[in-house]
């Protein structure tokens, strides 16, 4: 134990407190538990502790949110926080963080990163809307009689420990033939173990917290979270994040939810159309709805609206491949963003050797089934020294934002490293606008400045 503590203790923050995290998880095993000293205790938690680099095999598609200003930060500043996939050793992708600040001259800077990461704790139980959790069963194809009197026992709100205790009683229920409590009582702690919360010590910096996959529907990984700033009728702000659950054979559009990035409520999605990748929610409600952009068939861009967020269950084609840059297929590259003119769509196209570029687009603001005008060629492609990486000819982005008429768009190239472009608002607009007229508008091309404030290439830690 000694000759661990000194060879990793160093590497991580609260080391013994993770060693001891860990040797809970396995104490049920073990026997006569009250007999067993502190110190042994920490050197078993050894045996079931391990290091993981989550970036060794990519870091990539991250997206980018506006958070409250803190009071010492200047007038006409933003803060901000960009997450970002990273993936490491098996191809398990999780969710990283880093945060920052835009000065009123547009410069952006990065906050100082940590040397450590680590992964949140999870609520040991978490509490559960009762009609919701029926209407989930429902949407699964799992809501029978057993599932109906589990359920008719348990309070409008319910806990994870509340719900086990009732499947301890009907267990012992001999009403049920035992084939049929077994497949209710696993489709229930399926989704009850789906729909957790986590949560980070307040001590630790945004760039030592990592997401990493918990339950059995993204054990292979949390993929591209796609983070938007959402205000709710009464003015609430809430961050929510579109990602893909992967387990190894199967994927499912999932969300995250946070107020504070401390705290996090990780929610499945249910209805007929969630499915495919690439869901990116509205930042508001439109008429009274929820609406989300998606792409379920692979190729096209979809919206949807719903009087809930849990639950999509229509979707219409918004638009098909139209420019040689995209004609493989097409989606979002992150949350619209709402401008007087419309809302600002970044998307992406797949072209000529699997080449990813990204293109932008105005939906109607009442509206955003139409496309008021598209650019008809890429806004971003991959230059010479981004061609290459771990996925090559690819650039990509989760998310952008607008601040003093710039629109800045942090994006992936190569699947392996990050930057940031800008392009003048202005500018953009006024192309849109020339794109369904005779007279074309020339805009100024992305800004990549090197080694400046404003575009910092982002390394894996």
């Amino acid at each position: 134990l000694e000759t661990v503590l000194h060879d990793f203790s160093h590497r991580h923050r609260y080391f013994r407190q993770s060693l001891e995290r860990n040797f809970e998880r396995v104490a049920g095993f073990v026997p006569d538990i009250d007999q067993v000293s502190k110190q042994r205790r920490l050197l078993i938690g050894t045996y079931f502790t391990a290091e993981y680099s989550v970036e060794a095999a990519a870091f990539f598609n991250p997206s980018i949110v506006q958070v409250a200003n803190q009071e010492t930060d200047p007038e006409g500043s933003c803060r901000f926080v960009m997450s970002f996939r990273a993936t490491g050793e098996g191809h398990i992708s999780s969710i990283e963080f880093r945060s920052g600040i835009i000065d009123s001259n547009n410069d952006i800077y990065f906050d100082a990163l940590s040397d450590y990461v680590d992964t949140p704790q999870i609520h040991p139980n978490p509490s559960y809307d009762r009609h919701l959790f029926q209407l989930k069963l429902q949407e699964m194809g799992a809501s029978n009689a057993v599932t109906h009197q589990l359920l008719n026992q348990l309070p409008d709100n319910f806990t994870f420990n509340d719900l086990r205790g009732k499947i301890a009683e009907l267990q012992n229920n001999g009403q049920f033939l035992p084939q049929e409590k077994t497949d209710a009582i696993d489709m229930a702690m399926w989704l009850a173990q789906s729909n957790y919360q986590i949560f980070f010590r307040k001590d630790h910096p945004i760039s030592e917290r990592v997401i990493f996959p918990v339950s059995e529907s993204e054990r292979k990984g949390i993929e591209d979270a796609r983070f938007v700033r959402f205000i709710d009728d009464d003015g609430t702000v809430t961050y929510y994040a579109t990602y893909t659950a992967y387990n190894g054979e199967t994927i499912l559009p999932q969300l995250i939810e946070t107020c504070d990035f401390l705290s996090f409520t990780v929610i499945t999605l249910n209805g007929a159309e969630v499915q495919g990748k690439g869901m990116a929610l509205f930042p508001r409600k439109i008429r009274g709805k929820y609406v989300m952009l998606s792409r379920q068939d692979g190729e096209n861009n979809a919206i949807m609206f719903s009087d809930n967020l849990h639950f999509w269950q229509q979707a219409q084609i918004l638009q098909e491949p139209e420019f040689p840059y995209e004609f493989i297929q097409m989606g979002n590259s992150g949350s619209p963003i709402e401008t007087p003119e419309g809302w600002l769509v970044i998307t992406h196209g797949v072209g000529p050797m699997r080449t990813y570029s990204l293109g932008i687009e105005l939906l109607d603001l009442e509206d955003p089934t139409r496309i008021i005008s598209r650019i008809d060629e890429p806004i971003l492609v991959p230059n010479a020294h981004e061609r290459e990486g771990y996925v090559p000819n690819v650039v990509y982005s989760c998310g952008a934002l607008i601040h003093q008429d710039e629109l800045i768009i942090p994006y992936a190239s190569g699947d392996q490293r990050c930057g940031i472009v800008t392009l003048q608002v202005t500018q953009v607009m006024a192309r849109l606008a020339a794109s369904n007229s005779s007279n074309p508008v020339s805009m100024t091309a992305p800004t990549r400045p090197r080694g400046h404030p404003a575009v910092q290439a982002l390394p894996p830690t």
